[in-house]
């Protein structure tokens, strides 16, 4: 597998790196993936082995922040993204339930647990570790909205509500 970084994510990580001393580029690591992220729309493998090298770190340094980070994604996502809290604030509220529910309803696979995206790639579905709201789970999030305590119903309209 082979990434080509464009000319204009060269020059990025480049300025982003000018900010932080020579003996501490790892401080640019989210900066770096988010540069990433914004251009090409998701963080792959081999885009994490050119970063890790312009960082200095090794690859699983990168793919440890991908795989945490909640804003991060290792794979093309839908137009919408649907990210349901997992920790067990939630999980307790209905979490589970509630990315069962959106996977029936998107004929995806519930058991799983990393990103799936419906047939006509208008929604994606993915598990997120903390979403910093726990007395008022199950939360989620589509594309950048917030929503507290969500109902299987509620899912349904806010999916609704997308284009």
């Amino acid at each position: 597998m082979s990434f080509e970084p464009s000319k204009a994510l060269k020059a990025e990580v480049k300025e982003l790196l000018r900010h932080y001393p020579k003996d501490q580029e790892r401080s640019a690591s989210l900066m770096v993936l988010h540069a990433i992220q914004e251009e090409y729309g998701y963080v792959e493998p081999a885009a994490m082995e050119w970063a890790a090298g312009e960082l200095g770190l090794q690859p699983i340094n990168l793919y440890e922040l991908v795989t945490f980070y909640p804003m991060l994604r290792e794979a093309s996502a839908g137009r919408h993204v649907l990210k349901v809290c997992r920790t067990l604030s939630c999980a307790m509220a209905g979490g589970m339930k509630l990315h069962g529910h959106l996977c029936d309803r998107l004929k995806l696979d519930p058991a799983k647990h990393g990103l799936q995206t419906s047939a006509d790639g208008k929604f994606s579905v993915e598990f997120a570790e903390c979403l910093a709201s726990c007395g008022t789970g199950p939360v989620m999030m589509c594309n950048d909205d917030f929503y507290e305590a969500v109902s299987s119903d509620e899912a349904d309209k806010i999916m609704e509500g997308c284009e």
